[in-house]
């Protein structure tokens, strides 16, 4: 096959390239422009969007003996992942810009583009495994629990899987690294990248301030106790919290208990930001829409709820038992296991087993049931 291999400049996707031309595939390697200025989103070789890593991944392709090219989608990332990043936080909900880049970049404009130009599949070192069977093809989690990757490819469609190669699913990150070494590649001892790519320092709050500007829903407003409904203080916009965030309240005194307080709602038209103990972060049901599925689309009514089906919440959290329904265009999630800190905004990842079902965008949560026996209302709409 003709691949198009996705480098970012990091050695998971090094790797990965060499892999596919080893496998007998016609490879050609692409880094992706993110920014016409690099530095406007951050500097220093940390895995994506600088002129280091572009290249980085040039010296790879050069290494791995394959033609090397930079792909331009600046204006297209900018639209389809910061200014919706933005957007979300503004709505005070909390994005995932990772989950969004794979969907409309790495999986739409670059996979379109591959196919126009006369490829048939795009590689990258994401860490999930893909399977074909006679019934359709099938997305995996990877065989390092630890690095997998599922849960950010939970937005990616049959047809995209179809044309999708993910050489290191079945390789532990350890043995990823040596085999860089043993390849002469210089990007072995990389760092991983953790931080969102197009912040420069990591302080989201900063950057959306700075960035928002007039667009921010609010400038201001109350935190509040969500018991007493005191005024613990104030802030300087909404987009500066989460759902679950303990640091950074600058609250100036302690809860009467001695405890610390944790963001529970956000409420981006007034400006109110409600705190509380942590107990109050415990959610047992969940809605979401914006559907993907990972194979055919499952219709209204289905319901899952064998003993193998789970619930991801989190790039890298625990998996959550639950009884999923799917609605027109929407998904009730009821979790068997209690979850803490879930924001709209967010991705529900569905898995049966190890495989991946689809996903949806957390719409609203409701809390579980309080310590008193009585129901809590949700934390958005009314169910």
């Amino acid at each position: 096959m003709r691949v198009v291999a996705a480098m970012s400049g990091g050695v998971d996707s090094a790797v990965a390239a060499a892999r596919a031309k080893e496998a007998g595939h016609d490879v050609t390697g692409i880094h992706l422009a993110l920014s016409r200025n690099p530095k406007s989103y951050r500097s220093g070789a940390r895995g994506c969007c600088t002129i280091e890593d572009a290249n980085d991944a040039r010296r790879a392709a050069d290494v791995i003996g394959i033609p090397f090219y930079v792909w331009d989608l600046s204006e297209r990332f900018h639209t389809d992942v910061v200014e919706d990043f933005m957007d979300t936080y503004a709505a005070g909900q909390t994005p995932n810009p990772c989950l969004r880049c794979n969907e409309k970049i790495k999986f739409a404009a670059v996979l379109d583009r591959a196919l126009a130009l006369g490829f048939d599949a795009v590689a990258t070192g994401h860490y999930a495994t893909v399977v074909h069977t006679e019934a359709g093809v099938e997305l995996h989690r990877a065989v390092d629990g630890a690095k997998d990757q599922s849960y950010v490819l939970g937005v990616l469609d049959e047809a995209q899987l179809r044309h999708s190669l993910f050489p290191l699913g079945d390789t532990p990150k350890t043995q990823v690294r040596r085999e860089a070494a043993e390849r002469g590649l210089l990007v072995a001892d990389k760092p991983d990248s953790h931080d969102i790519c197009f912040v420069a320092d990591g302080d989201n709050a900063g950057w959306l301030r700075e960035k928002l500007g007039d667009r921010a829903p609010n400038t201001g407003g109350e935190i509040r106790d969500e018991t007493t409904g005191e005024v613990l203080g104030h802030h300087e916009g909404t987009f500066g919290f989460t759902i679950g965030q303990r640091k950074g309240l600058r609250l100036g005194r302690p809860a009467p208990d001695g405890r610390p307080r944790y963001v529970l709602d956000i409420e981006p038209v007034s400006g109110t930001v409600t705190v509380g103990p942590r107990e109050r972060l415990a959610v047992d049901r969940i809605t979401g829409d914006r559907l993907r599925w990972c194979g055919p689309a499952l219709p209204a009514g289905t319901i899952l709820d064998g003993p193998d089906v789970t619930v991801q919440l989190r790039a890298h959290g625990a998996e959550h038992r639950a009884v999923v329904r799917v609605g027109e265009n929407t998904l009730d999630i009821e979790l068997l296991d209690l979850a803490e800190g879930i924001a709209p905004g967010q991705a529900a990842v569905v898995y049966d087993g190890s495989r991946v079902v689809g996903s949806a965008t957390i719409t609203a949560t409701r809390r579980a049931t309080s310590a008193t026996g009585g129901p809590d209302s949700p934390v958005e709409p009314t169910w």
